[in-house]
Order: C-alpha cells, then structure tokens, then sequence
C-alpha cells in the first residue's frame, strides 16, 4: 500500500510523514529535520528532498508542502517566518521541479485546517469554523459549509494598535515568560476581535501549545464556542497530503 507525504516548513522544523488518507493518521513515524539557516527556498529543498527520499516508495506520488505565508496559483508573495529569498517566489514551480514529482503547495493553517475539517474538531461542523494555530506566529483558516476559504492571514490583523501575532502567539508568551493567565488576557483581546469581525459558529484551537488547552481555553469568555484541535501537530502534514491528493 502507498500514502502521500506531506511535509510542513516550519521556522525551527521541517517536518514530513507518509498520510493514510483513509484514517487521517500518520503511516509512518514522521521525520523532522532544522530548518536551514538561512532559510531560502533552494536551502529547504534540500531539506525536503531529505525527507522525501527517507520514505521512498511509502509515499511515491503528489507531496503536500505546507509554508508560513499565503500561497497564490503556488506564488508566495509575503513571508513573516522564513528568508525573505520566499517573497514573491513561484515556490509550487520550484518545489517540483528539485523534487521531480508534482507539489501542491498550501498555507500553513489552511493545511492544519482542511485535516480537523475532515478529521478532526471540525468534522461535520456547518457554517463559518476558524481554524486557529498559535505558535511562532498566529495562522488562520477560515470554512464556510466545509469549504476553505483560502490565505486569511488574519493572525497579522491590528488588535490594541498591534499585529496580533507579536502579542498572541505561543512563541510570545514563551519569550515573554508570561504566566497562563496573562497570556489568556491577550488571547481574549484577539479572539474577541475575531468574533466580532466575522461572527463564526466556532472556533478551533490548533499548534502545539493547543495539548495544553486546559490552561487556557477555560479562562476564555466568548460567545462563541472554542474547542482545541484534536490532532494537535499532525494536522499540518496530514492537511498538505489531504490538498495533494485532490489535486
């Protein structure tokens, strides 16, 4: 039996794993690798081809590739956590042709998003869900009836007279030091701008801090219902495999 790969560029990490597409579950146990400093894409690839060549013929066909930045008919035309060699780069192109095999080339948190969509927190879910990734930065995806509504980006949106991301995200509070508490202060500010901007009929909570979601999640007051990603780190890789076999 073959699966796909997907791999996930991370700004520490580059991650990747043969998906069973049935079960919405690693095959195999996923490989990860630094990201290369600096961080250009002919550097990643490198990287990538690593880990494609790791799991040879588990996972033969289309990669999934995730990034950090929007993705537009496989051009990435911003970049906030990786060399900026990415900005305006026809990535999708460039992927495929050091990998020799098709790439579809997908947004970080839609990928994380289009796995809970279908397995996860977001299976059977109507109406408008964002998806939600707190880590080096803050992603997100938004779904309307199950369909992805592709490159929001609104963790750079202005909350407070900041981009959101420099006062929210994981690596935040972790640089900061900041308790459970006082980070949940900034998280109520930008979840409750997201709320009242868009009015959604449910929140996802992923990345890796999303394991720790009793810390913080209770300390929420939202109208809106907030739940943590069911499969955690995984989703990113499984969401850029799930994007590739569509294709």
């Amino acid at each position: 039996m073959s699966f796909t790969l997907g791999i996930d560029i991370g700004g520490s990490g580059i991650k990747g794993a043969p998906a069973d597409l049935d079960k919405g579950e690693f095959a195999l146990p996923r490989l990860r690798i630094p990201t290369p400093q600096p961080s250009t894409p002919r550097a990643c690839a490198q990287v990538i081809g690593e880990i494609a060549d790791h799991f040879g013929d588990e996972a033969p066909g289309p990669v999934g590739i995730t990034v950090p930045a929007p993705v537009i008919h496989g051009v990435t035309p911003s970049m906030a956590n990786l060399d900026q060699s990415w900005t305006g780069f026809a990535a999708q192109d460039f992927l495929a042709e050091q990998l020799h095999r098709p790439v579809r080339l997908v947004n970080d948190a839609d990928a994380a998003g289009i796995a809970e969509m279908r397995f996860g927190a977001g299976r059977g879910e109507s109406g408008l869900v964002v998806m939600t990734t707190l880590g080096t930065g803050i992603g997100t995806a938004l779904f309307y009836d199950g369909v992805l509504i592709p490159n929001s980006e609104l963790g750079h949106m202005e909350v407070d007279g900041h981009d959101a991301e420099t006062r929210a995200s994981s690596a935040h509070r972790e640089r900061e030091g900041l308790s459970w508490k006082k980070w949940a202060k900034s998280l109520q500010r930008y979840y409750a701008a997201l709320e009242r901007l868009l009015c959604p009929d449910l929140f996802i909570v992923g990345g890796g801090v999303s394991k720790k979601h009793d810390r913080f999640l209770p300390l929420l007051d939202l109208r809106t219902p907030i739940v943590p990603a069911q499969l955690r780190n995984e989703a990113g890789i499984i969401g850029a495999a799930l994007a590739a076999a569509q294709d």
